[in-house]
C-alpha cells in the first residue's frame, strides 16, 4: 500500500527544518567558543630611513715607509722602539757598513780613473804623453832641417862635379823620411784620438759615475731615517742581527692619514658610489667609531677566499693614531639616508604579485588597505601614500597565524 503524498512532504519539511536548526546550532556554539585573534601592531610615524651594507676591511696607510737592507750585513744599532712617534730625519737604524764602504772607496777610485781617462781623450793623451809628442815633434823638426840642409849642400856640390847623383837621391829620400815622420807627429797631436775612442771614454766615465752613485747609496741606505713624520710599527730585527740584502728592517707610517681596502659581495657593489659616508669599528677598540667616505669603487671582481668581491678604498677622515696597520675592521656603508619620511616596520608590508597593501586595525578589525612604498631597509619601509601618520597597522598575529580582511582582533598587550 503506498504512502500518501501528504505524508511525504511532511516528512521532507521535518528534514529541512531540523537541518537549518543544527547549523544554527553549530553556528552559535562556534561563535560563543570563538576567540579573537590576538596581533602585535604599530603606528604609523615619521622617522629617519637608513640603508647600510657591512662587510670587513683592512687598514693600510696612505703614506707608508718600508725599509729594507742593502746588503747582506748584521745590525748595528736600532734607536726607536715599535710605537714611537718620530720626527722627519730621525735617524731609525744603522748596519755595519764596513763592506759598503770598501765598495764605495773601489768606485770612488774608478771614477776619478774615468774622469782622466775623458780629459786625457779630450785634450789629445796625458801632460806626460804630450810632453814626449812635443819632443818627438822638435827632433822631427830638426831631423827634417838637417836633411834640407844635406840636400842643397849636395846638389851645389853635384853642379861643380864634387858630388855623384847616388848621393844626391839618398839626402833627398832622407828628407822625404824626415817630412813624413813630422807631418805624422803633427797630425798625431793634431787629432790624436778618434770620435769613437772619445765616445768609449765617455761611456766608462757614464759607468764609473752610475757605479759611484750606487755604492754612495747603499752606505746611505745603512743609515736609515725617517723620510717623514710618523709612527713606527714594525721593527723585525734586533741589534746584531745577521739580515740578507732585501730584507725588512723597519716600517713606519703617518697613520694619521690612512685609509681601509674594504670587500663587498658583488650583489651589494651596484649600490656603492663615491662619497658615501661609512663607519669603522675595530674589536680591538671596542666603543670606538671612526668615520670615512669612499674614494675608490671597485674595478674588477676578486676572489677572495669563498666569496667574489670587489676591493673599495675608504679614506678615514678622523684617524687618530689608533687605527693600526694591517688590522682587520668592520666598515658599514650608509648607501641610503632619507630624513622624517612617513614609514612602517618591514614586517607590517604584506604584497599580494605586484601590489603592496597593510592591514590596517580599526573599531577591533582588520581592514586591507593598498599602499604605496618608497626606499626600504632591513627593518623599514617608506610609506608614500595609502595610511597616514598615526594609523595602526598590524605587524603579526602572536601565534603565528595567517590574518585576513575584516578578521576581529585584539592587541597583545
Amino acid at each position: 500500500m503506498s504512502t500518501p503524498p501528504t505524508n511525504r512532504s511532511s516528512s521532507k519539511l521535518f528534514w529541512l527544518i531540523g537541518l537549518v536548526v543544527l547549523i544554527l546550532a553549530t553556528l552559535g556554539l562556534r561563535s560563543l567558543l570563538r576567540k579573537d585573534v590576538v596581533i602585535h601592531t604599530a603606528t604609523v610615524s615619521y622617522g629617519n630611513l637608513v640603508s647600510t651594507i657591512p662587510t670587513n676591511g683592512k687598514v693600510e696607510p696612505i703614506r707608508n715607509f718600508q725599509a729594507h737592507s742593502p746588503i747582506n750585513t748584521t745590525v748595528k744599532k736600532v734607536y726607536v722602539r715599535e710605537g714611537d712617534h718620530v720626527a722627519a730625519g730621525t735617524l731609525l737604524l744603522s748596519l755595519d757598513d764596513a763592506e759598503a764602504q770598501s765598495r764605495l772607496a773601489i768606485a770612488v777610485t774608478a771614477l776619478r780613473g774615468a774622469q782622466a781617462a775623458l780629459q786625457s781623450t779630450e785634450q789629445g793623451g796625458t801632460r806626460e804623453e804630450q810632453v814626449n809628442l812635443a819632443g818627438q815633434i822638435q827632433r822631427a823638426q830638426l831631423d827634417q832641417q838637417q836633411a834640407s840642409h844635406e840636400l842643397i849642400g849636395l846638389q851645389q856640390l853635384l853642379g861643380r862635379g864634387a858630388a855623384s847623383q847616388s848621393e844626391v837621391a839618398s839626402a833627398q829620400q832622407r828628407l822625404q823620411v824626415a817630412q813624413s815622420n813630422l807631418t805624422s807627429l803633427e797630425l798625431k797631436k793634431a787629432d790624436r784620438y778618434s770620435s769613437l775612442d772619445l765616445s768609449h771614454a765617455k761611456a766608462q766615465l757614464a759607468d764609473a759615475q752610475a757605479a759611484y752613485v750606487a755604492a754612495e747609496q747603499v752606505v746611505a741606505q745603512c743609515n736609515v731615517r725617517a723620510p717623514l713624520a710618523g709612527t713606527v710599527y714594525s721593527i723585525p730585527v734586533a741589534q746584531s742581527d745577521y739580515v740578507q740584502t732585501g730584507g725588512v728592517l723597519l716600517q713606519m707610517a703617518d697613520l694619521k692619514h690612512i685609509r681601509i681596502r674594504a670587500y663587498f659581495d658583488e650583489p651589494e657593489i651596484g649600490q656603492l658610489a663615491v662619497g658615501q659616508k661609512v663607519s669603522i669599528v675595530w674589536d680591538a677598540q671596542p666603543g670606538l667609531v671612526w668615520h670615512g667616505h669612499i674614494e675608490r669603487t671597485p674595478t674588477t671582481i676578486i676572489p677572495y677566499g669563498t666569496r667574489n668581491v670587489g676591493e673599495v678604498l675608504i679614506n678615514v677622515d678622523d684617524a687618530d693614531g689608533k687605527l693600526l696597520p694591517n688590522t682587520n675592521v668592520t666598515v658599514t656603508v650608509i648607501t641610503q639616508n632619507k630624513e622624517n619620511v612617513l614609514n612602517i616596520p618591514r614586517e607590517a608590508l604584506r604584497t599580494d604579485g605586484s601590489a603592496n597593501f597593510v592591514f590596517q586595525v580599526a573599531d577591533g578589525k582588520l581592514k586591507r588597505t593598498p599602499v604605496q612604498i618608497g626606499a626600504l631597509n632591513l627593518t623599514s619601509v617608506e610609506i608614500r601614500s595609502g595610511i597616514q601618520a598615526g594609523d595602526v597597522v598590524a605587524r603579526n598575529a602572536v601565534d603565528g597565524q595567517t590574518l585576513s580582511n575584516g578578521e576581529e582582533v585584539q592587541v597583545a598587550r
